[in-house]
């Protein structure tokens, strides 16, 4: 099906950040066989599943195909035993799924989105149903080795988080499904794996839903168990935040962002989502630098400012990807376009150079090598890592969240966000949209056809058939 974007508007700074995003990213367009997909970028030259199936759906408006492409290649290369892969790499043309690490779990949500994007096929969403179905069975049958209800991180890069100081002397990666053995922290109680079998519950409940298959409470019965063991095992009531547990069952005592991965995930409760946002996220102490969104809190012990990809201190592009269904699952749409314009005059300070992390106090983007990753000076006559993809995604998105169009599971949201005056157009789904916004208001079209004039500020969210739904405050 056909799809596209434009984006237009008066800002040198914005609009410099948009089109540079948009030609950067093209040299992360690959092809793993007869497949294109879209790579990490920036060095990283496979698709992972804790970025690229989240990438490629963000990417759709643009190139359909690879967006496809990055969730279809972990479903066909699933196991018999339902494990998807980490990552997928492509050497001499010859396509390789590997297994040596789970690598986080960017994927229910974007995958529904593409069924809804790519015509809607019965077939499809029968393979993603029994995609997630086994790959939920797997996870409990084989990461949670003591039986308590909290599914385990074996390595450090299950969780995707190198050089994280919460893992200890855990292993980077671990081939098998049985827990390693005879290391201090893991086999872990991890927040972020026990909600990745909320995700597949909560998707499958969707997709039962569409299907009318008759099992749609179930699935919400079996995800409202996992999110009651996550608060019941990992919530901290009088600190209001996640913490991990080692394998002694002995809290991690570690403020870290991860608390946020979970809303991503939708596993915690509205009041369990407040708490953490508005005591650490808004709190400048913690999360809330003047670039925010650290990996750990700034005050923690645990924090390292250190420039090479490292989820013990500064904030990464990645986690920015994610934030934005983060908060808005829970209602915190301005938080969204705060984060839109930091973002984006950060990346125009730097030079409109989009790397994977940047200095919480000073906005500073980190310099690596772009091959090596390890940190380079600017006059070193190295080459700096740039076109890193979550970075680049992300700015994207914020820009579609705050002044564009953004198709979400068969809806269809304008945000009309105010001050600057732009046009966005978008296609999807077999028609034209289209927002036309001179700063304090704005109209949208459907198919030619104006659907309404409206305030800005505001997100209006119709049907397909561009019929009003609801409206959502943005600022």
């Amino acid at each position: 099906m056909e799809t596209g974007v434009s984006f237009s508007c008066r800002s040198d700074t914005l609009q410099g950040v948009y089109d540079r995003a948009e030609k950067k990213c093209l040299q992360n367009l690959k092809y793993f066989g007869d497949d294109l997909v879209l790579v990490e970028g920036g060095g990283y030259e496979k698709i992972w599943l804790e970025t690229q199936p989240m990438g490629g759906e963000m990417y759709a408006l643009r190139n359909l195909e690879a967006a496809a492409n990055n969730c279809l290649l972990f479903m066909k290369h699933q196991r018999a035993d339902g494990r998807i892969p980490g990552s997928i790499q492509c050497t001499e043309g010859r396509v390789e799924a590997q297994f040596n690490k789970y690598q986080g779990f960017c994927f229910p949500f974007h995958a529904l989105n593409l069924y809804y994007l790519t015509g809607e096929s019965r077939e499809y969403l029968l393979q993603l149903q029994d995609t997630l179905r086994r790959f939920d069975e797997c996870l409990w049958r084989t990461r949670d080795s003591n039986g308590d209800g909290l599914l385990e991180s074996f390595c450090v890069y299950d969780t995707g988080e190198d050089l994280a100081l919460r893992y200890g002397d855990a292993p980077c990666w671990w081939t098998e499904d049985e827990p390693p053995r005879g290391y201090r922290v893991v086999p872990m109680a991890s927040m972020d794996v026990t909600s990745w079998s909320y995700a597949c519950r909560d998707t499958l409940a969707r997709i039962s839903r569409i299907l009318g298959d008759g099992r749609e409470e179930e699935w919400r019965e079996k995800a409202a168990r996992v999110a009651e063991t996550l608060r019941s095992g990992l919530w901290d009531e009088r600190r209001g935040a996640l913490f991990d547990r080692d394998r002694n069952g002995n809290r991690i005592d570690i403020l870290c962002h991860n608390t946020l991965r979970c809303m991503y995930w939708g596993s915690v409760s509205q009041d369990m989502a407040d708490r953490f946002v508005k005591e650490h996220l808004l709190n400048p102490r913690e999360f809330w630098t003047p670039f925010p969104l650290p990996s750990v809190s700034v005050s923690d012990p645990a924090f390292r400012n250190r420039p090479e990809n490292n989820w013990s201190g500064q904030p990464e592009g990645l986690t920015w990807q994610r934030a934005i269904l983060a908060l808005e699952n829970y209602g915190y749409h301005s938080l969204v376009g705060k984060l839109e314009q930091k973002l984006i005059q950060t990346i125009a300070e730097n030079g409109y150079r989009f790397p994977q992390q940047f200095d919480p106090f000073t906005g500073r983007a980190s310099l690596v090598h772009a091959v090596t990753h390890q940190p380079v000076r600017e006059d070193s006559g190295e080459p700096i890592q740039d076109a890193y993809g979550p970075t680049m995604l992300a700015a994207l998105e914020y820009i579609a969240h705050r002044y564009g169009i953004h198709p979400h599971l068969g809806e269809v949201w304008f945000s009309l966000g105010s001050g600057e005056p732009c046009e966005y157009d978008a296609s999807f789904c077999g028609r034209r949209y289209a927002i036309r916004n001179n700063g304090s208001s704005a109209e949208i079209r459907a198919d030619g056809k104006t659907l309404g004039r409206f305030p800005c500020g505001q997100r209006i969210v119709t049907d397909a058939r561009g019929r009003l739904l609801r409206r959502v405050p943005i600022e």
